[in-house]
């Protein structure tokens, strides 16, 4: 028994009981400081800690078949007893990156703590559940200046807000956690959109005026050059009439006539094509589009399209575009797109899938998130210039199209 479901389905022992009431009380009552330093005293050194009685649980705990199996969930809910309470709280913030560096600490240490908990401790540093509290700490720190060459990509989380929900919460994550979690996601994504509403407002002054004064920053990583692109091609009227999501609206419009699921991929196919140059389409990606088309769900070839087979053919569509699975990494199709056709139309190709079907927008997220975590460790002078800007990109056509600052006002 170690899967999460598992351990949410298993009676919860009176030591994890004890355990958790322990961690809840002192929250309330001593500084995060303190904690921290009880945290070291309990996990890693496994000896001298004040209350002898909650050592002697964890023992318990260790020398049992189930307790031992479960230890890294009852580790991380302990962990998210204190950071929950400090993630209320702003001034609090700053102890969640030292609380998690206990854990760093002990993964070299060789101190009194009993051998069984330091190989716990030290097992527990190599799960999912330990990788998104090392992500949460990158998140809550303040430094947001530019990429530089020697930064890894995990420390930029806090730039993506759509991410947050996949790279920070684990299987096993509960309710707190996430709605903890949904709740800084929604405060940054609105810092995003507030911040370049008001690039965008001050680009339209300058460009009416002389006046050079109250310069506003470009709020992303993208050169202002790019960004002027991005926001053409996700906001202004891209064939002089119709914005991205006109044509989008006008599409779905077309396809309710559509007599069958395999006419609707023709469509789909005519639809999708127009944003990929034919000088780039013509060469391969034409009949390779056209033909995962073709291949998807083709026993309902002979039935009227409907929403379940449009979500699912946009999510296949998204798979073939950016990434298949964790377990199937392989991305050339997307680094493909991104050298031929460039970042911003290889991006826009995915928001009008994205347009035809809002609910494939977190399938579209989680692609993107598989791609942040397979590369997190890397830095930029190691060649993850393509992924920055594809992120960078992807944030200002969610931000201008499901966002809740209306930027059709600017367009």
């Amino acid at each position: 028994m170690n899967s999460w479901i598992d351990h949410y389905n298993r009676p919860v022992s009176l030591e994890e009981q004890q355990l958790y009431r322990h961690w809840l009380n002192l929250s309330q009552l001593e500084s995060p400081n303190q904690l921290v330093e009880r945290f070291r005293l309990l996990f890693v050194e496994g000896s001298g800690y004040p209350e002898p009685e909650i050592e002697a649980a964890i023992e318990r705990i260790l020398s049992s078949d189930s307790g031992s199996a479960e230890f890294k969930f009852i580790l991380n809910r302990c962990c998210y007893i204190l950071i929950n309470r400090w993630l209320m709280h702003p001034r609090l913030q700053g102890a969640i990156p030292s609380l998690v560096d206990v854990f760093e600490v002990a993964s070299g240490t060789s101190g009194r703590s009993s051998q069984r908990l330091r190989e716990h401790v030290r097992l527990f540093t190599r799960t999912d559940q330990y990788q998104t509290l090392r992500r949460l700490t990158d998140m809550l720190r303040q430094d947001t200046e530019g990429m530089t060459q020697s930064r890894p990509l995990g420390s930029y989380i806090r730039r993506y807000p759509y991410l947050y929900e996949h790279c920070l919460l684990a299987e096993d994550s509960i309710d707190d956690q996430r709605r903890t979690v949904r709740r800084i996601q929604v405060q940054a994504q609105r810092q995003f959109e507030v911040d370049l509403s008001q690039y965008i407002t001050h680009r339209i002054v300058r460009s009416q005026s002389s006046d050079d004064s109250a310069m506003i920053k470009n709020p992303t990583l993208l050169s202002d050059q790019d960004l002027r692109l991005a926001l053409n091609q996700f906001l202004c009227k891209v064939d002089g009439q119709h914005t991205q999501r006109d044509l989008a609206q006008h599409f779905l419009t077309y396809s309710r006539h559509t007599p069958s699921y395999r006419v609707f991929k023709d469509e789909l196919f005519d639809y999708l094509s127009t944003a990929i140059a034919p000088d780039y389409g013509k060469r391969q990606f034409y009949d390779r589009l056209y033909t995962q088309l073709q291949t998807t769900l083709p026993e309902n070839d002979g039935q009227r399209p409907n929403e379940f087979l449009l979500l699912r053919t946009c999510s296949r569509l998204l798979n073939f575009l950016v990434v298949e699975s964790p377990q199937q990494p392989s991305h050339f199709v997307f680094l493909d797109l991104i050298t031929n056709i460039g970042t911003t139309f290889a991006v826009n190709l995915l928001l009008k899938i994205v347009l035809l079907c809002q609910k494939v927008k977190p399938h579209l997220e989680k692609r993107f998130s598989i791609l942040f975590n397979h590369y997190e460790a890397h830095t930029k002078e190691s060649g993850i210039g393509w992924l920055i800007e594809a992120l960078e990109t992807l944030n200002v056509a969610f931000a201008t199209n499901f966002g809740s600052v209306n930027f059709y006002s600017f367009s």
